[in-house]
Formats: structure tokens, C-alpha cells, sequence
């Protein structure tokens, strides 16, 4: 087993998953709930199958497109995507703000 590709792939999914929406639909579930054994068993085997999912997924397609090409489609992906999420910040309207001193008449 290469044991330094397991880890920097457990510590890569740790900590991109820390905090994300899964994180918090995971808190959300186990707030709601008095079983949080039950909670943690569906949300690790869901994340186990997502991830088994990637990795097939990823060996497969890498088969038939170099792995430099895979990167580059990924990373444009996740431009793609942080520039949807930035888009409504970028062209809303300002809001008017209230910079007038108090008079002193």
C-alpha cells in the first residue's frame, strides 16, 4: 500500500470537507435527532460511497484523458464554480450609506 498517497488523500478530503455543507447538514441532522450513532454511521457510509464514486470515476476517465488535461478541466470546474458564488457580490448595487456628520446647529 503507498502509505504517503493515503495519507495526503485523508488529510486532502479532511480538510476540504471541514466546514462545508456537508459538515453542516451532518450538524443539522444530529441536532434534530436524539441518535447520533445514526447520524454519523449515514453520513460516513454516504461520504464512503460519494468518495468510492470519485475514485472509480477517476480511474476510469483517466484512461482515456492525461492527467495534466483532468486537472485543468477540474480546476477551470471550480473556477467556474467560485466565479457563479462571487457574481451576485460583484454586480450588485452598492448600497447608499449614510456618511453625513451629525449637524452641530
Amino acid at each position: 500500500m503507498d502509505i504517503p498517497l493515503l495519507l495526503s488523500t485523508f488529510f486532502t478530503v479532511f480538510l476540504a470537507e471541514l466546514g462545508d455543507k456537508t459538515q453542516l447538514a451532518t450538524v443539522a441532522l444530529s441536532g434534530t435527532s436524539n441518535r447520533p450513532l445514526a447520524v454519523f454511521i449515514g453520513s460516513s457510509s454516504a461520504l464512503v460511497l460519494a468518495s468510492l464514486i470519485g475514485a472509480l470515476a477517476g480511474g476510469s476517465v483517466s484512461g482515456f484523458i492525461r492527467t495534466d488535461l483532468l486537472q485543468l478541466i477540474a480546476s477551470a470546474g471550480f473556477l467556474l464554480i467560485g466565479g457563479r458564488l462571487l457574481w451576485p457580490l460583484v454586480t450588485a448595487e452598492p448600497t447608499p450609506q449614510n456618511n453625513e456628520e451629525p449637524s452641530s446647529d
